[in-house]
């Protein structure tokens, strides 16, 4: 299996940029940050600081599991701008450290965990494919739209990153 971390890394960059944006976009127009921080697209979605979370624990996540390490904790809070960027910065850090070599059989690993209570197995190319990465994207394109809904100016380049 390639390594996901260079998919990762680039988005997660692109994502600390976007965020970088969203700051900017409340100075400049005299918004309390914590109004964004804790923006929801519907009230029974999760806001948009947990969604940045999520996505970094899916990156963070899918690199552990998938190299056959301990997937790390990270329970700082996240309720500024400055905290969202730490949580991005560590799982860069994090993700930086499994060389490829350490998914060199990862395609066939099984891969357990309990999501919303239910245990779920997968092999590894079906958790990265079918579950990982579809988790990554919905996450962070759904912060990029919180970002979008709340005038923050981004576009389809900012999603993407540098190729």
């Amino acid at each position: 299996m390639l390594s996901p971390v260079p998919q990762f890394t680039r988005a997660l960059k692109a994502l600390s940029s976007i965020l970088t944006k969203a700051e900017a976009h409340c100075v400049a127009k005299k918004i309390d940050p914590s109004v964004i921080v804790t923006a929801r697209l519907f009230p029974d979605m999760l806001p948009f600081s947990t969604q940045i979370g999520i996505t970094c624990d899916h990156a963070k996540g899918a690199t552990a599991r998938l190299s056959g390490r301990e997937v790390p904790s990270f329970n700082d809070p996240m309720t500024s701008f400055a905290e969202l960027q730490t949580r991005i910065a560590q799982t860069m850090a994090f993700i930086a450290t499994v060389p490829d070599g350490e998914f060199a059989d990862a395609d066939g690993r099984s891969i357990s965990l309990k999501v919303g209570g239910t245990d779920m197995t997968f092999p590894g190319a079906a958790y990265l494919a079918g579950f990982a990465l579809p988790n990554f994207y919905f996450h962070m394109t759904t912060a990029y739209n919180i970002l979008r809904m709340s005038g923050v100016e981004l576009g389809k380049r900012d999603f993407i990153g540098a190729p």
